[in-house]
């Protein structure tokens, strides 16, 4: 007998509601890079030393990548709603911590919380996107919505990242949380429904075999991005890593009530969705990291200066979440898919010309608006076809996984792209610093097309003849989804 797919929950007002879910999963994919623009006045004010400052961001990435798993399985065990306020409250206290600092420990302290908090509360996210819009326009408008805020936030990072940091501190892009966070607290049990407890047994093994397993990978390739993939730890946290997610699915295989349900992984299209994030994120979000070292580095600008730089790919990347409603209906989402992340690689691939002296317009500026409007419509449609006739009992588990697909991609897309930054940057010697580091961003640059282009060739490989993003039987009207 098949499960039933998400019935939604009758909501006081979905409006809230979507304001809450974008809240929350804006503010955990902000904090992992409102930090990089603010990194040397971090190191000024701690007294960091130069390997200590890299843990501001690890300690962060490494808990959030580790325990999502975990999270996602918590919440249909303890009820969604009080998991997602719990882990919020936490989150938003951790922050508040994090910009009181006065030293590194007690920064990297809180930033550890930080990501531990966030892991719990970001897989109920999309499971309340499921539980509260029926499938048709109203769905198709709020998972575009979630989409383009999960694209967009590491570049709304850099962005308000650079503002806050020469405007006010540092420390307010820790602070701009708490408001956010005590708003949505508050709202949470007056709009988000919640769901029963789970009387079922814990899988603690699978929990314990999956959760070590993430942190292992997460830090195999945070470690190979500072030390190499060649060294001693790298190749033990991979090994580890690997040997415990394949003990894991063993684990889950015979579970009576498995925490990852490996019927997930029946549909090709989700599969195919999963890990075409998975490369597009570790495209995406490099890029972010090595083009704001060379706004900053290599063409002098302020904090601020590179944070506004990246305002013409945030912008249409949110834009897109109003086009996909109306296009979706009349080109179907697998051609759109297939659409947007060409034009990503149309965008990545021109920007990866970039050298010490290109101008930002239009040789800069105009390949980012490429870039914003491609990944713009693979996340919206990637997002959905990942969250397509999933079942109610597998719901946290599917919006865990689309989050563990985008950490682990980011985390990879950085450990990669690092080695060719340095192996291109160590090729350029007897040039100034400034053209060194230009050719070794360009070098990142075009492993970020390669990647995207991986993106694209998971997708066509995995593509159905029905390719919408809602059922056939349930297709959505083009006026409706207009007035939508």
């Amino acid at each position: 007998m098949q499960s039933r797919t998400i019935q939604p929950a009758p909501v006081r007002s979905p409006s809230v509601v979507l304001a809450i879910i974008l809240a929350a999963q804006l503010m955990a994919v902000v904090d992992a890079s409102v930090v990089i623009t603010a990194l040397p006045s971090i190191h000024r004010s701690l007294g960091f030393s130069t390997a200590g400052l890299t843990w501001v961001q690890t300690a962060y990435m490494l808990p959030f990548g580790g325990l999502l798993l975990l999270g996602s399985r918590a919440g249909d065990i303890l009820g969604r709603r009080r998991v997602f306020t719990a882990g919020l409250g936490l989150f938003t206290l951790a922050s508040l911590m994090a910009g009181l600092a006065q030293s590194p420990a007690w920064l990297i302290a809180a930033r550890a919380v930080q990501g531990a908090s966030a892991a719990v509360a970001v897989p109920a996210t999309l499971t309340f996107l499921m539980m509260s819009f029926p499938e048709g326009p109203r769905r198709l408008r709020a998972v575009s919505l979630y989409g383009a805020v999960s694209g967009a936030a590491g570049s709304i990072g850099i962005v308000l990242g650079g503002m806050l940091t020469s405007w006010l501190s540092w420390r307010w892009g820790m602070f701009i949380n708490v408001p956010i966070g005590v708003t949505a607290i508050v709202l949470a049990p007056r709009y988000l429904p919640e769901t029963p407890r789970d009387t079922k047994s814990f899988d603690a093994a699978g929990a314990l075999a999956g959760s070590l397993g993430m942190f292992a990978l997460v830090f195999g390739f945070i470690r190979a991005a500072s030390a190499g993939w060649g060294d001693w730890l790298t190749t033990a946290s991979f090994t580890v890593g690997l040997v415990l997610l394949g003990a894991m699915v063993l684990i889950e295989r015979y579970a009576r009530h498995p925490m990852l349900p490996l019927g997930l992984f029946a549909s090709r299209e989700r599969s195919g969705a999963l890990v075409g994030r998975l490369f597009l994120v570790a495209g995406m979000f490099s890029s972010f990291f090595f083009l704001t070292q060379y706004f900053q580095e290599a063409r002098g600008y302020s904090a601020i200066e590179a944070g506004l730089a990246f305002l013409p790919m945030t912008v249409v990347m949110f834009a897109m979440s109003r086009v996909v409603p109306m296009l979706a209906p009349r080109v179907g989402t697998g051609r759109l898919l297939l659409g947007g992340l060409a034009l990503a690689i149309v965008g990545m691939g021109w920007l990866s010309r970039i050298s010490a002296s290109t101008g930002y317009f239009p040789q800069i500026a105009v390949p980012m608006l490429f870039v914003g409007a491609g990944v713009g419509i693979a996340f919206i449609t990637l997002t959905g076809r990942a969250i397509t006739g999933v079942a109610d009992r597998d719901a946290g588990a599917a919006s865990g996984l689309v989050n563990v697909f985008q950490q682990v991609g980011g985390c990879l897309g950085i450990a990669v792209l690092t080695t060719v930054f340095v192996s291109a940057t160590h090729a350029g010697g007897g040039e100034s610093d400034a053209h060194v580091l230009a050719h070794g961003v360009s070098a990142t640059l075009t492993g970020s097309t390669v990647s995207m282009v991986l993106a694209l060739l998971v997708t066509l490989a995995t593509r159905q003849r029905s390719s919408a993003v809602i059922h056939s039987a349930e297709r959505i009207d083009v006026a409706d989804a207009m007035a939508a």
